[in-house]
């Protein structure tokens, strides 16, 4: 009698009922010999011998007595047999979607790591799909390019384009939010470590600020995370609730002096205090439209600069040293001072920039 081995690991398809002809052969047995002594009959051994009937716990059992071998070699046989016919369909299938992956910022997605190069077209779909937690395209349209068209046609639909760039500059931050520890959202918690984080407008390295605010925000649920926006995502920041006790706040890295920047922060964490946990915000340059924008964007400007305080500046005077000594009575960065009055119409858009605090972000 052949023997068997325990463990088998075709590196070919092919069908357990090969071993199973190689024993019969053996022994000299016809198929019809076969079907008598395990019981089945001579149309089912042949399914069987040809791959069209799985061996299960029954059959194996019954080929283990009459064949020899074990019940388990029988199983992890067809197993084998049947994840590679399966793989192989796969592979197929993946080859069909492999279009996609001219949708996607494919350079952008993998310069910065957020997926491996692949070797092949093939190979580089399931790195992508993998990437998004998704099982095919479809599914990806589902899950993010059909929501994310819905939200970025609100905010402008010229953005509606861009979506798939969109889709995997959010996914990202999703991914870095899972990896990020926080502690359930605390509403309060939330507003009094806002009131903190103002004075650390004052902080012009970003390498101390960004570790304060992460930190900061993580011991009352939410996850900030800054990433770079992709080619075509003209994005600078987005809001979305993970779970009903861990909301994401992300931010591009689009911001190049500190006016826009803390903006932005106090923007998304208006949405995050004055809106629904349902929502998706996103947010594009030159696209703030709609009700929710226009609280998230009143939130901001009186939390960095309060009604009060704002009631003087049409009377300060235009002055690097003026602008400094009210900035540092209301305890925030001259250069967000300038940014507010630049916004409102009382300074010139090239007046007293030198105020604002520059950045070069280190990307990736």
């Amino acid at each position: 009698m052949a023997e068997i081995a325990a463990q088998f690991e075709p590196k070919w398809v092919s069908p357990p009922g090969d071993t199973i002809l190689d024993l019969l052969e053996e022994r000299g047995w016809p198929q019809t010999e076969f079907a008598e002594r395990t019981g089945y009959t001579a149309k089912h051994v042949s399914l069987l011998i040809n791959g069209k009937a799985s061996i299960t716990e029954d059959t194996a059992f019954r080929l283990e007595r009459v064949l020899g071998g074990t019940a388990g070699f029988w199983l992890s046989r067809e197993a084998k047999y049947r994840e590679i016919i399966a793989r192989q369909s796969e592979q197929a299938s993946l080859r069909s979607q492999s279009h996609w992956l001219r949708e996607l910022p494919l350079a952008h997605m993998i310069k910065y790591e957020w997926v491996s190069k692949a070797a092949d077209k093939t190979t580089q779909v399931s790195e992508c799909l993998s990437f998004f937690g998704v099982a095919s395209v479809d599914a990806w349209r589902n899950k993010y390019a059909e929501p994310l068209a819905l939200a970025a046609f609100k905010s402008s639909p010229r953005y509606r384009k861009n979506v798939p760039a969109i889709a995997a500059w959010l996914r990202q931050g999703e991914k870095a939010a899972m990896n990020l520890d926080c502690e359930r959202f605390d509403r309060g918690g939330f507003k009094a470590e806002l009131k903190n984080l103002r004075n650390l407008t004052n902080e012009s390295d970003p390498a101390l600020f960004v570790a304060g605010l992460t930190e900061a925000c993580a011991r009352v649920g939410v996850a900030v995370v800054f990433e770079p926006a992709p080619p075509g995502c003209p994005v600078t920041g987005a809001t979305k609730w993970l779970t009903n006790g861990k909301a994401l706040l992300m931010l591009s890295l689009r911001y190049k002096s500190n006016d826009h920047l803390w903006f932005a922060f106090f923007h998304e964490a208006g949405h995050i205090l004055l809106h629904g946990k349902k929502m998706l915000f996103l947010e594009f340059a030159g696209a703030l439209d709609g009700k929710n924008e226009e609280e998230a964007d009143r939130f901001a400007s009186d939390f960095l600069i309060s009604p009060g305080d704002a009631a003087a500046l049409p009377f300060l005077a235009h002055t690097a040293a003026s602008v400094t000594a009210f900035a540092r009575k209301i305890g925030v960065a001259p250069g967000i001072v300038v940014g507010r009055m630049q916004h409102d119409g009382l300074l010139p858009m090239n007046y007293l920039n030198k105020l604002k605090v520059r950045y070069r972000w280190q990307e990736g």
